[in-house]
């Protein structure tokens, strides 16, 4: 007579499986246990872009936004992006703070973002810069106010240079200045970060 192996009869039952297609279940709990279950799976970061437009709870919302922060790679950059286009403020500043926290995996998509044709993604680009090294955040910064028309846009830019810019900015700041020079504001934001630069303070 063959053996038959039997559970233990308190074994637990066995976990179900947890598929891709989970991300869009009905039940949130579902939803947040695909987030974990993917892990750092082949094409995780894809999947959780796409669940991210159409996730409207909160909790399950923040644990895809932190599982692409935990992946940190330019399948995670590239899933996020998108995303700074979104109507909704809240999930576009949760876009930018994500690309903040990955500053080496948005750097090679970070000069296209800067070019975008929408001034609104330009804008959340500049913010999106303002974690990258200071050299390096003052370069792409300093492109893009040689020719950016948009002064809600040469607005930002000209923030995150008083914070990080570096002294080869000088000359970009000083066009983007005659440039804009009968704009209400931007003239004054400009003298101030040129006297910080140019005197090294």
């Amino acid at each position: 007579m063959p053996l038959v192996r039997r559970d233990p009869p308190n074994s637990p039952s066995p976990r179900p499986t947890i598929r891709a297609g989970d991300l869009h279940a009905p039940e949130p709990e579902r939803r947040l246990a695909a987030v974990d279950a993917l892990g750092e799976t082949p094409d995780a970061a894809e999947y959780l872009g796409l669940a991210l437009g159409a996730e409207g709870v909160p909790r399950v919302r923040e644990a895809i936004l932190a599982k692409l922060v935990s992946l940190a790679d330019a399948g995670a950059a590239a899933a996020l992006a998108p995303h700074l286009r979104s109507d909704d403020a809240g999930l576009r500043n949760s876009c930018v703070e994500a690309l903040q926290a990955m500053p080496a995996a948005v750097l090679p998509i970070l000069p296209a973002l800067l070019r975008d044709a929408d001034p609104d993604v330009r804008l959340l680009a500049a913010e999106i810069a303002r974690t990258q090294a200071s050299e390096t955040a003052s370069a792409l910064l300093a492109a893009v106010l040689e020719t950016e028309p948009h002064p809600n846009v040469c607005a930002a830019v000209i923030e995150v240079l008083a914070e990080c810019g570096t002294a080869g900015a000088v000359p970009a700041l000083r066009a983007a200045r005659a440039r804009f020079a009968d704009a209400p504001f931007l003239p004054g934001a400009i003298d101030i970060v040129l006297a910080r630069l140019e005197t090294g303070s």
